[in-house]
């Protein structure tokens, strides 16, 4: 477990973290989310003992990332935005000297490389330099370091960046499987990398924690009302009628497609309710087939604007100050 305390980071003049505090569970994929520039990599440098902090305290397992630093770090493995690979040595002499510098006993360097190299599927290539690598296969290369000694925890920073759509996905398949060992803690500023592959979701902005859930339990955090897109078969005047009468309905359109008596309808909630229950039986019972029901309303790129610029808008009130 991984407990972050009132972490505050000043640059000079320039706060980069401010205040923040969150805790890591094991067995779970963590999403660290955020715009350029909100602190996820000053966080992430803190946490792996890589910076000091203005304030606050980080532990592993109960051991300080400063005070214990050796008990602390064995616990952590981590992948920078800019791996830390020597080009020049090849994919198995890299993984050797990562071995000597975690401190892995001689007697289990063998089995250790081998395991980094089979989860991170870089076997056929650890014998080839690693300047002669894609960029895909150096970021595995990089996983592959940030495993090596079997740290409970693995820290990613932006682990995807630069690579083309196939190596992202296959990056993303790989972290998956990670998470089935580790706890994993994963940055980025891709809203779709975080919703797939992520249990929990921090999101910083300002160098500030502005939300901390569980990425199936996001939608509780929208705002906006409910809408429903139906393709049904019936009465047209009947349709909008019936679904006008709901009490849980705010508004109805209703329109004919070129079928015989197929419609469109769209479906607006009041408030935060579902519906799509009550619009379900209501149409039923009337003699209205549905034939397809698709909820939409705002997504996580919304709600992502909305919880940065509302964090930017408090950060500018207190500057004007």
């Amino acid at each position: 477990m991984i407990e972050v305390k009132h972490l505050s980071k000043n640059y000079g003049n320039h706060t980069a973290l401010k205040d923040l505090t969150f805790k890591v569970e094991p067995g779970k994929i963590y999403g660290l989310l955020g715009p350029n520039g909100a602190g996820k990599s000053t966080t992430m440098n803190i946490m792996t003992g890589y910076i000091a902090p203005s304030g606050g305290t980080v532990t592993v397992d109960g051991f300080d990332i400063l005070k214990d630093a050796k008990k602390a770090k064995k616990r952590i493995g981590y992948l920078p935005e800019l791996p830390p690979l020597y080009q020049d040595m090849t994919v198995k002499e890299y993984l050797n000297f990562v071995c000597d510098l975690k401190g892995v006993k001689k007697a289990e360097k063998g089995s250790e490389i081998k395991n980094a190299l089979e989860k991170t599927q870089t076997t056929d290539v650890s014998n080839r330099l690693i300047r002669n690598l894609s960029k895909g296969y150096k970021q595995r290369v990089g996983i592959a370091q940030a495993i090596i000694g079997s740290p409970e925890t693995i820290i990613l920073d932006e682990p995807t960046v630069g690579l083309d759509p196939l190596q992202i996905t296959e990056i993303r398949q790989l972290i998956r499987d990670l998470g089935k060992n580790h706890t994993v803690i994963l940055s980025s500023h891709i809203l779709s990398e975080i919703s797939e592959v992520c249990d929990h979701v921090f999101i910083i902005a300002n160098g500030k924690l502005v939300l901390s859930e569980a990425t199936s339990n996001l939608s509780y955090h929208i705002k906006a009302s409910q809408q429903l897109e139906i393709e049904a078969k019936g009465d047209k005047e009947t349709c909008k009628k019936v679904l006008s009468e709901l009490r849980v309905v705010d508004s109805v359109e209703v329109s004919a497609k070129a079928e015989k008596d197929m419609l469109e309808v769209l479906v607006t909630a009041k408030g935060n309710e579902d519906v799509r229950e009550a619009v379900s039986m209501a149409l039923s019972q009337n003699g209205i087939s549905i034939f397809g029901m698709k909820e939409i309303g705002q997504s996580l790129e919304d709600l992502f604007i909305e919880m940065t610029q509302n964090e930017a808008t408090s950060f500018e009130n207190e500057e004007d100050k």
